[in-house]
């Protein structure tokens, strides 16, 4: 263990083996760090928050601090997850839940860039790149291998598919379907065809991807019901998934670009 002379550990945090703190950093009461974490000079981790194995913290981020949440008072009891191997570069501000036992989780194998801030109760899957100052609001959901432009921003409650790709300096108010691409004006713009190529997905599957698609974002029939026909056919396991996604969005998917839908 490597514990920077400057920095300050309450006696009650539990760092595991192997744990490198900076100069100037705070580890508080209650904080847990699993082993061989790197923690950089003038990051805070509060005591609510909970770190897997080999993460990197980066200079002056913060883990685990107050919601941003009128409703939030300090007796409720909440915390941040972070799970294994993910970097959290410098500057990057991750909140606790904002009810009484509510956490605010990061996955697996993630990388949080240069000042990106998840709020209270965001949940972020596996292997997920979220890119220099994104702003992620209340209790959005992030899914696995999306990957996050920087400057974008995301209202409160929206959810982003797994191998998704959002395009930097953007806004979006509503969901963006798994293997999708987010777009200008709260649209999406096509497949994530490269994304998928990459991730290893075969060309059997990226084109029964394109096919509905095309049915449900670009088609005659409105959407629930070019929805429904596609459930109704023998789907394989990824068209299921995205068109269940969409059917379960509560706050509304975002359309397709109107150049799409016209061509």
């Amino acid at each position: 263990m490597n514990i920077h002379p400057t920095a300050i550990v309450s006696p009650s945090a539990r760092l595991g083996e192997n744990v490198e703190i900076g100069p100037g950093a705070v580890i508080e009461d209650g904080a847990e760090i699993g082993a061989g974490c790197v923690i950089q000079a003038h990051a805070v981790i509060e005591g609510s928050a909970t770190l897997g194995e080999g993460n990197l913290v980066g200079y002056g981020s913060i883990i685990g601090s107050a919601p941003q949440d009128l409703s939030h008072t300090p007796d409720i009891s909440s915390r941040v997850v972070i799970g294994n191997n993910n970097r959290i570069r410098e500057y990057v501000t991750i909140h606790r839940g904002s009810k009484e036992g509510n956490t605010t989780r990061v996955g697996d194998n993630c990388f949080l860039m240069t000042g990106c801030h998840l709020a209270h109760d965001v949940q972020v899957g596996n292997h997920a790149i979220i890119t220099n100052n994104v702003l992620l609001a209340g209790h959005v959901q992030i899914g696995d291998r999306a990957v996050l432009g920087g400057g974008s921003v995301f209202h409160q409650f929206i959810r982003v598919g797994r191998n998704a790709m959002i395009s930097g300096g953007l806004g979006f108010r509503q969901d963006i379907p798994p293997f999708t691409i987010g777009g200008h004006d709260n649209t999406i713009v096509g497949l994530n065809t490269v994304g998928l190529r990459r991730a290893g997905f075969d060309a059997a599957t990226r084109n029964a991807l394109h096919d509905a698609y095309r049915r449900v974002f670009l088609g005659t029939l409105p959407r629930r019901e070019a929805i429904n026909e596609l459930l109704a056919e023998d789907q394989i396991p990824e068209v299921r998934e995205f068109l269940e996604f969409i059917a379960s969005s509560k706050r509304g998917c975002c359309t397709a670009r109107q150049r799409d839908r016209e061509g």
